[in-house]
């Protein structure tokens, strides 16, 4: 017996002019957005980021089964614990993990093993990822879970960006310390660690641009 059950898809109704306008309204939004290094410690209501979690978890995922769990930090001692893990893995990927290459291709970025960030942010999130669900000690198994996760990440991104907040993707690699620092069962595998908060009064960032469209498209007509 099939117990599917399917509802009708609301879809929302644009002329073209209209889709073309807010398709480039919200391109020049996104474009503003930056990764931020330099926080404020201005506190963030735990409200605003349980919205923007719940933002995230609207991204679609293999056979919906929504394999993340995001972990909101704001205790100073965790945070402070994590900083310290992180910086532990981050001197050594710079003093020996790191090719050349890479090191030089940081330079114009201006980053080093040191992330202050990771306290004076007022929140944390760290996204796991989940290669599989524990359901009365059975595992069930999950799919297309990197990409279903990187989607979410994504979402959470451009949620933060809505909400006037800032982030930085973090990936001190490995990452294990955060499974253990925030005592995540076997499950669950660290995938992004994201600061979010405001941006300092005199916050700076790298004068970068973005590649053209010509540079990251194809198309076939």
């Amino acid at each position: 017996m099939n117990t599917k059950q399917f509802i009708p898809y609301q879809a929302q109704q644009f002329s073209l002019e209209e889709s073309i306008q807010r398709s480039e309204e919200y391109y020049q939004y996104l474009d503003q957005r930056r990764s931020v290094r330099d926080f404020s410690d201005k506190p963030v209501p735990k409200e605003l980021i349980e919205t923007l979690i719940k933002t995230a978890s609207t991204a679609p995922s293999g056979a919906h089964k929504q394999p993340w769990t995001f972990c909101a930090v704001a205790n100073p001692n965790i945070k402070s614990e994590i900083r310290k893990a992180a910086e532990k893995e981050e001197y050594i990927s710079y003093h020996g993990r790191m090719s050349e290459e890479w090191l030089e291709d940081l330079k114009p970025i201006g980053t080093d093993w040191n992330k202050p960030f990771l306290e004076i942010a007022p929140w944390l999130i760290i996204l796991f990822k989940k290669a599989y669900d524990i359901e009365n000690e059975e595992k069930h198994k999950n799919y297309y879970v990197n990409e279903s996760v990187g989607i979410a990440a994504g979402f959470l991104i451009s949620a933060i960006h809505e909400a006037g907040l800032v982030t930085l993707t973090h990936t001190p690699s490995p990452m294990n310390f955060l499974q253990k620092i925030l005592n995540r069962p076997e499950n669950e595998r660290a995938f992004l660690l994201l600061p979010v908060g405001y941006p300092m009064n005199e916050a700076e960032v790298p004068n970068l641009q973005r590649k053209p469209l010509e540079k990251v498209s194809v198309f076939y007509e």
